[in-house]
């Protein structure tokens, strides 16, 4: 199996009383919670969870892109995966990803893409999200009934751009571009693996199987709930008479690891508390914008995740009952491998997204769930589903071939260089 160490980057710093007199903590968040000389310390917390992540063995760090709101603060993670390419070196960097109905034109997308995977020597996946209701619909103002065909037409363009060897134009409904000639182009070829973040819409499961990408599936309600979407995809892959590949698919599932389960209770559960209660209190009438999901989904019965859980954040969830309904993971690292080892026969995913910083966590107990993991728990799981093969993993340059920081030199060393060179020309 495959572990990935997933942030989110919320906003620790809301008000105990948030829920009561916000109506919601994304879209119209009021601007006045956030605290700039606060927020230049989260970042840099939040970045050296994920430098400690790499450094315990996950085979993945993940971020991702989010507008106008306190439960992520990363609407460019384009940033922090270059901050992460500069400072890691062997874990693959998941984008997860960009939005790229968003973009205008896509070729920024292709664009910085590239410059990642290269700059990183070859560790990127690149994650095309649809992109929730909140950030498109309503933060930045994407017509919902237009959304899908905007992400299509994108998609088409950032693939030619990285498999086209020839300055070439493109002519769509939404970009007209007459020379499209991008500099520079991926490392890895002929392009980076390509993983789709989805919340359970039937086109995106469909899409994943048919061009070959790997789902993503991201969910706060826990894998008990998450098995009528993975079955979906499964069938779909079935009847396309594809291998059904565990390493096609990922999950995200919030696990908590301590010495014993009441431990974990009293390490995590005022910072998982905060999350559930607060990161997701999203007003309802935010979370699905008229024509975001398709007739096809709405007839499915399902619903977006962040529709679930704003409704769950009003019902004020309790750490029993999310335990027990599977949302979190959590207790003792052989408890914890058990539940993970059902999560992935259950669903049969390869590709687990690990949200192990939730809410207001500070950073020593995040430190300290990443590394009983890695040290207690990855390893009764690494052999699973070994028989396969991941075709959905980044394939990086050698180790020996990779450009790497290099130390600075002192200013006053460099300026006496010249000096030294004359003064060695003379002597000969």
């Amino acid at each position: 199996m495959k572990f990935h160490w997933f942030h989110l980057m919320p906003w620790p710093h809301l008000p105990d009383d948030f829920q009561q007199k916000h109506r919601s903590v994304w879209v119209d968040v009021d601007y006045r919670l956030y605290d700039p000389e606060r927020g230049n310390a989260v970042y840099h917390e939040y970045l050296d969870e994920l430098e400690f992540a790499e450094k315990c063995g996950f085979d993945g760090i993940c971020v991702n892109e989010h507008h106008s709101n306190a439960y992520g603060l990363m609407p460019s993670p384009n940033l922090m995966a270059a901050a992460l390419a500069r400072r890691t070196e062997r874990a693959a960097i998941v984008v997860m990803g960009n939005s790229i109905a968003l973009y205008n034109p896509p070729l920024r997308v292709a664009e910085e893409f590239a410059m990642l995977d290269v700059l990183s020597g070859g560790r990127l996946v690149a994650g095309f999200p649809v992109g929730t209701s909140m950030d498109t619909n309503f933060a930045y103002g994407a017509n919902p009934a237009q959304l899908r065909e905007r992400y299509y037409e994108a998609h088409d363009l950032i693939l030619q751009c990285w498999t086209r060897k020839d300055t070439f134009h493109f002519n769509g409904k939404y970009t007209q571009v007459r020379y499209v000639n991008p500099w520079p182009r991926p490392l890895q070829q002929p392009h980076p693996p390509i993983w789709i973040p989805g919340g359970g819409s039937i086109e995106t499961w469909e899409w994943c199987a048919d061009r070959g990408y790997l789902y993503s599936y991201l969910s706060y309600s826990g894998y008990k709930r998450a098995q009528k979407v993975m079955q979906g995809f499964w069938e779909r892959m079935e009847r396309m008479g594809k291998e059904t590949n565990p390493y096609h698919a990922g999950f995200a599932q919030v696990v908590c690891v301590a010495e014993t389960e009441r431990e974990a209770k009293e390490l995590y559960w005022p910072h998982i508390d905060y999350f559930y209660n607060r990161c997701l209190h999203v007003y309802p009438g935010f979370a699905d914008a008229p024509g975001y999901r398709t007739l096809r989904t709405v007839k499915a019965g399902l619903r977006s995740q962040f529709e679930q859980a704003a409704q769950n954040a009003r019902a004020r969830q309790s750490w029993e009952g999310l335990v027990e309904q599977g949302y979190v993971i959590a207790g003792s690292p052989s408890r914890v491998a058990e539940q993970l080892d059902e999560l992935a026969e259950t669903l049969h995913v390869g590709h687990l997204m690990l949200l192990m910083q939730m809410g207001d966590m500070p950073r020593e107990k995040a430190y300290y769930n990443t590394a009983l993991f890695a040290e207690k728990v990855m390893p009764l799981l690494r052999d699973k589903f070994k028989e396969y093969e991941d075709h959905w993993y980044p394939k990086p340059l050698p180790r020996e071939r990779r450009a790497r920081p290099q130390p600075l030199p002192e200013p006053s060393e460099v300026l006496r260089q010249p000096a030294r060179a004359r003064r060695k020309e003379e002597r000969e």
